[in-house]
């Protein structure tokens, strides 16, 4: 059961922050399903679970006037710089594949933003990670394994708390406890909200599930000189971002999977290897056939945060892969090439041969993502796909 919900905004959302403010109305309430804008800005439309009381209404309200006026207030338009444009290319297929592939049980939602994927996507995920390994090849990069797990005095000390709160996954357990253990044994059910043991069962937290790849490398190299005075390194791994009711496709999972390319060192190094790698996956897709752009982008930062955005833009720190999505008439970020400069060096003390804190970046792809756009561009009958994706997977 659920309603709608119309807000008029006092001033209307100008047209480049409308996809600023639309991800982040997920977070007003937990009774919101669902969040759009008008492309004008002018109109907030909430769908809301028609269960809650009347009175709520007005506490929603207040907090999405709040978020918007956050904004808004902060408004700057970003210079985008576009590095590559194929936006252009010819691609066969303009369908959503979502609704066949869960009709034919090449996937099944298991939670929202969470799936499992059958042989088809298994294969072209395979063929994706393949042609990033080979980048990776290109640099020698060493490889490592990383855990799903990440300690919360880790990301306490890169500022992840402040930066991204609301994306954060936490892990716990029961607490060591006989009667606690006994009574979640006996009792422990669950219904449409999820298991029913109330929170005092749980110890502290003191894990998370780890929100992407490249940190935990860093964290290995804190606190000392970095051998060499450089490092080329790559790992795949499960990553967790919450994204409350954003997470209605595989745009946007909960549970994904990245592989990076990283790269540590002097400035120069860094920049230099991102742009080789840059340079080798245009090769790679055009091969592929992916039609896509680069272009400069910010980390969609909380509220309250939109001064690192300007910072991001002005210095381009960031540059996204997004591959087009025909059936929307859309994009949708499928990796990035990042530049951090020293913030891991500074707040974890890498530091270079000259005791200067090191420099770190790296080239990062969503292997879900990229798969689903690929998709979306030329559909579920291999017989269309391109001939070089056709013989790889």
């Amino acid at each position: 059961m659920k309603n709608e919900l119309e807000i008029t905004p006092e001033t209307p959302i100008p047209a480049h922050l409308v996809i600023e403010v639309q991800p982040k109305l997920a977070y007003i309430d937990e009774a919101v399903l669902a969040a759009s804008v008008s492309p004008n800005g002018d109109q907030v439309t909430l769908t809301i679970d028609k269960s809650i009381q009347s009175g709520r209404l007005a506490e929603i309200e207040r907090k999405t006037r709040q978020v918007i006026s956050k904004v808004v207030e902060n408004d700057f338009k970003p210079r985008i710089k576009v590095l590559e444009d194929h936006l252009d290319r010819a691609t066969p297929y303009r369908a959503d594949p979502m609704e066949k592939l869960l009709e034919s049980g090449g996937i099944r939602q298991e939670q929202s933003g969470v799936f499992a994927f059958g042989p088809l996507l298994t294969g072209l995920i395979d063929f994706f990670e393949s042609q990033f390994l080979e980048l990776a090849e290109h640099f020698n990069a060493r490889p490592y394994r990383f855990p799903t797990l990440i300690p919360a005095s880790d990301l306490e000390r890169v500022n992840y708390f402040r930066a991204f709160p609301h994306s954060l996954s936490f892990a716990t357990h029961l607490r060591s406890d006989l009667d606690v253990i006994d009574d979640f044994s006996q009792h422990a059910c669950t219904d449409e909200h999820g298991l029913n043991t109330g929170m005092n069962s749980f110890a502290r937290i003191q894990t998370l599930l780890s929100p992407a790849v490249c940190y935990h490398l860093y964290f290995m190299l804190a606190d000392k000189p970095l051998p060499n005075g450089a490092l080329c390194a790559t790992a795949v791994s499960n990553c967790f971002r919450y994204e409350s009711s954003n997470l209605q496709s595989l745009e946007r999972l909960w549970n994904f999977t990245m592989r990076e390319v990283i790269f540590v060192g002097g400035k120069d190094f860094v920049l230099n290897n991102r742009e080789e790698a840059r340079q080798i996956m245009e090769e790679k897709f055009t091969r592929i056939g992916l039609a896509y752009k680069v272009e400069t982008a910010n980390d969609p930062f909380f509220i309250g945060e939109f001064k690192q955005a300007v910072f991001q833009s002005a210095f381009q720190l960031k540059f996204e892969i997004r591959a087009r999505l025909p059936f929307k008439d859309s994009t949708l970020a499928v990796g990035s090439y990042n530049y951090h400069q020293d913030f891991f060096g500074r707040h974890l003390n890498i530091t270079l041969p000259d005791g200067s804190p090191a420099q770190t970046g790296c080239v990062a792809f969503g292997l879900e993502r990229i798969a689903y756009a690929f998709l979306c561009q030329y559909g579920l009958d291999r017989g269309n796909w391109p001939p070089f994706v056709r013989k790889g997977v």
